[in-house]
C-alpha cells in the first residue's frame, strides 16, 4: 500500500523508515556508485531529509520499504536549485505550483508495479495540494522506467552522453495519464484516493471497503 509520511513522522514508523534509508544506500551507493553519505547504521540521508519533506512510500506486506520518492516545494531549498542550475542555463525554479521530486528508490526485490504505484501517489499529491508540476533530476536508467509506466517528463536541460547522461525533467499528470499509471500499478483510482485520504485524516479505516476496492 501507499503511505504519505512527513519526515517528522517517520519515528512513528521505525521499520519502514529504517528500511527506506537502507534501501537508498543500497541503490545509490552500492548499485549506482554515487558519492552519497551512508551512516554507521547503513542508512543514506542528505541535507534535504532534514527539511521535513513529504515521502511517498510503498509499504510491503511485512511493513518494510518497497519503494519511495521525496517531495519538497520549490519555494524552499531544493536539490535542483542548489546543485543543478547549470542544466537550466543558470536559472532557478521557484513556484508554489511546482514541487521537487527526488530520491526515487526501489527495493531490489520490489515488484514491477511499485514504480507505477509511486507515480500514482505523486498524482494524488498534485490533485490534493494544487500542484501543477514536479521537477527533478534523473539519469539515463530512469528513461526506460518512466516510459514503461507512462510518466515521461519534459526535459528542461541535460548533460553527458549514454549512461552518464543526467537531465532536469518537468512532470505533469492528466487524468488520462493517471488512469494509465493506475492500470500499470494494478491499483484502482478509488483505492489510491482512499490511501491518500486516510494518510491525512480524511477517511476512516474501513477494512471491508478497502477489500472491496482492492478486489
Amino acid at each position: 500500500m501507499l503511505r504519505y509520511i512527513y519526515a517528522d513522522q517517520l519515528h512513528l514508523h521505525p521499520k519502514l523508515a529504517q528500511s527506506m534509508f537502507r534501501d537508498r544506500a543500497d541503490q545509490f551507493r552500492a548499485r549506482l556508485g554515487w558519492s552519497v553519505s551512508v551512516d554507521a547504521a547503513g542508512e543514506e540521508r542528505d541535507d534535504y531529509d532534514a527539511l521535513n519533506p513529504l515521502y511517498v512510500i510503498w509499504e510491503l506486506p511485512d511493513g518494510s520499504h518497497g519503494g519511495s520518492m521525496r517531495f519538497l516545494p520549490t519555494t524552499e531549498r531544493t536539490m535542483v536549485n542548489d546543485h543543478f542550475r547549470h542544466l537550466m542555463g543558470g536559472g532557478t525554479i521557484v513556484s508554489p505550483l511546482i514541487w521537487e521530486c527526488t530520491r526515487f528508490c526501489l527495493n531490489r526485490a520490489a515488484p514491477s508495479k511499485v514504480a507505477a504505484a509511486l507515480m500514482l501517489g505523486g498524482g494524488e499529491i498534485m490533485q490534493n495540494f494544487a500542484v501543477e508540476h514536479f521537477v527533478g533530476v534523473f539519469d539515463s536508467r530512469m528513461v526506460r522506467i518512466y516510459r514503461m509506466i507512462g510518466a515521461s517528463p519534459e526535459v528542461l536541460g541535460s548533460e553527458g552522453e549514454g549512461r552518464d547522461r543526467i537531465a532536469v525533467g518537468l512532470w505533469s499528470f492528466s487524468g488520462a495519464a493517471q488512469d494509465r499509471v493506475a492500470a500499470r500499478a494494478g491499483v484502482s483510482r478509488e483505492l489510491s484516493r482512499l490511501w491518500f485520504d486516510r494518510a491525512f485524516g480524511r477517511a476512516p479505516v474501513t477494512p471491508s471497503r478497502e477489500l472491496c476496492l482492492a478486489g
